[in-house]
């Protein structure tokens, strides 16, 4: 029978009854709403995996284990509910680990299960044996382990719970042999948290601060996203007449199209946002742990202001004041709070009430400023990069055309986008420079691969991101190098009808660390370089479409190109740009120091 035969069989059962363990399993997934699932199947959970087509659940199969957690993670920050990855036993679940670290820093609610060796095996050292415990240890917000079958219910519920009332990975812990067996068991009701707006006192003094600051600046973070709370952050902002600045690599906190947005910071941020919250006296933090990537100096500009008194809300009370030193600090959902510190500030007399249109008019300036900038900021200019552009004048791509400055491509791209459209972007250096390009009008929009910066994780989170909602344009950018560890997963997208575009920016080289090797080297490359087919040529032989773009008036035409086939035809598609070698800021000047060299034989080394 097949799984669509089933998708209307979702009644579970109810009371305490016989079952097998694997039932209980199922049972309480089809409880928590589980429909889609990622992995490779495999002997460890064979007996659970037998039952879940008639249960309405479908399991995914993907090329390589770590594409299956971030396609977890795609589909969970786009529907706000659970992903799930599922594998066997010692590889299956090792090769997870990276993916489910992305997750955490992106504070996905993904379930990981992890089936394990056998209990009568434990310890002997046996096929695929692990501790698959520690390995996820520091990034899951739970970890259950079931401790016998008749509990396999109780441990399965309890996991998915804290996935959500934590806002992180949970793992799922199961000795393989405790699918099997007769047992009474009762599946759990989920429950959910109804998280509040914080402590009245500290409500009081954030509504004091406002009321009294000058030049207020919003930072709309990830928690925007999670509580759904865009609509209350502008009222919020329009009540102030703020400017809002999105917190790093969450450029969909924040509606684009509204006058008072300002971009993102951080790395390759907005300099019409670092601007606007230097001026600040009072910012507020919303639904942000103010990560130390996002609030590092840019462009030059030391922006984080010194001397502005910080409101920071956050969903998780440890995060309060940990990277920033902040005035006030509210423990709730980043909704519920601005919904309350709107009504606070409804009828107050603020004192910013007399500047609102001076301080709109100096927002627009800066924003206009800005545009202008990236219009006229078509190619790099530090002395690498120039040298990079004359070599490319005096050599052609494989595909006859030129190589294209990435800058006008991320422009293009930008202007050519889908409404509604979902952007995955990979970590490198034209991902991040993309940054600046990327702007989104509604929510759970944007995906990055946040604080832990894994290569590989566009194309599969993308992927993840189109089986939650597929009526949406899905797109993933990636450079050459980020693009080798995951485009094996174009063989799922083709394979299982789940299309996407993805966007591969072919320079030649691992960017993002070579920008080191320019800055503090002396431009000795080792291990940079690479020398790569033509990846729209792969794309092809795995099944997709493949477009190889080496003019820039053909940037715009292939991407809706693309995202034509995807949206009407159901085709993958790689899009190839062939770019210049040239290179954005590097990601952490101060974490490299310039070499010095004490043995003779590596004096010229400096």
């Amino acid at each position: 029978m097949s799984h669509n035969d089933n998708t209307n069989n979702r009644q579970v059962v109810k009371g305490k009854q016989k079952m097998t363990p694997s039932e209980a399993f199922v049972e309480t997934l089809v409880a928590n709403d589980v429909t889609d699932m990622f992995g490779i199947m495999g002997s460890a959970f064979m007996d659970a995996m037998d039952i879940f087509a008639p249960a309405g659940i479908r399991l995914i199969p993907v090329v390589h284990e770590q594409g299956a957690a971030h396609m977890a993670d795609g589909y969970a920050r786009v529907s706000g509910r659970h992903g799930v990855v599922i594998g066997q036993n010692g590889p299956g679940i090792s090769n997870c680990v990276t993916g489910i670290a992305a997750a955490y820093w992106a504070h996905s609610p993904v379930v990981m299960i992890t089936p394990e060796t056998g209990t009568t095996g434990i310890g002997l050292g046996g096929f695929q044996e692990c501790n698959q415990l520690p390995m996820f240890q520091e990034f899951t917000k739970y970890q259950g382990h079931v401790t016998h079958p008749s509990r396999m219910a109780e441990y399965t519920g309890r996991c998915f719970e804290r996935a959500m009332s934590e806002i992180g990975p949970t793992q799922l812990n199961i000795p393989r042999d405790y699918f099997y067996g007769e047992i009474e068991a009762e599946i759990p009701e989920p429950r959910r948290i109804d998280r509040g707006p914080g402590g009245a006192q500290s409500l009081d003094e954030a509504a004091a601060l406002l009321a009294e600051a000058k030049f207020p600046v919003i930072v709309s973070g990830g928690g925007v996203v999670m509580a759904d709370a865009v609509e209350e952050c502008k009222a919020l902002a329009e009540r102030l007449g703020a400017p809002v600045v999105n917190s790093y690599q969450h450029n969909d906190s924040f509606p684009a199209s509204h006058p008072q947005w300002c971009g993102p910071l951080g790395y390759q941020g907005s300099k019409a946002g670092m601007k606007l919250i230097a001026q600040a006296d009072v910012v507020l933090a919303l639904g942000t742990r103010l990560g130390p990537f996002g609030t590092l100096p840019q462009h030059g500009m030391d922006y984080w202001p010194k001397d502005a008194k910080i409101i920071q809300v956050d969903a998780d009370h440890k995060m309060l004041g940990l990277v920033k030193k902040i005035s006030v600090g509210i423990c709730g959902d980043a909704k519920a709070a601005a919904v309350e510190l709107s009504q606070r500030l409804e009828s107050r007399n603020l004192v910013c009430d007399a500047t609102k249109d001076e301080r709109l008019a100096t927002l627009k300036a800066e924003k206009e400023a800005w545009e202008a900038e990236l219009d006229e900021w078509t190619h790099e200019r530090d002395p690498f990069s120039l040298d990079a552009i004359d070599e490319a004048k005096d050599e052609k791509p494989f595909s006859g055309g030129e190589y294209l400055h990435p800058r006008q491509v991320l422009r293009e791209l930008e202007k050519a986008m889908p409404e509604d459209v979902m952007v995955s972007t990979d970590i490198g250096n034209i991902n991040s420079v993309a940054h600046s390009y990327l702007r989104f009008d509604k929510p759970r929009s944007f995906f990055a691969p946040m604080s832990f910066g894994n290569c590989g994780y566009a194309l599969p989170t993308i992927i993840g991101a189109k089986t939650a909602a597929p009526h949406r344009p899905a797109i993933a950018y990636a450079g050459d190098g980020a693009w080798g560890m995951s485009l094996m997963e174009t063989m799922t997208a083709v394979r299982h009808g789940i299309p996407v575009t993805a966007v591969v920016f072919h320079n030649r080289q691992w960017g993002a660390e070579k920008k080191n090797q320019v800055d503090f080297y002396n431009r000795r490359f080792v291990a940079g370089e690479l020398d790569n087919e033509s990846f729209a040529e792969i794309g092809r032989a795995m099944g997709a479409e493949g477009i190889t773009v080496d003019r820039l008036e053909d940037v715009g035409p292939a991407l809706k190109k693309a995202v034509d086939m995807q949206m009407n035809e159901g085709k993958t598609c790689i899009i190839e740009i062939m770019c210049t070698r040239e290179l954005g800021d590097p990601f952490r000047r101060d974490a490299l120091k310039k070499p010095v060299r004490m043995l003779e034989k590596y004096q010229d080394y400096v």
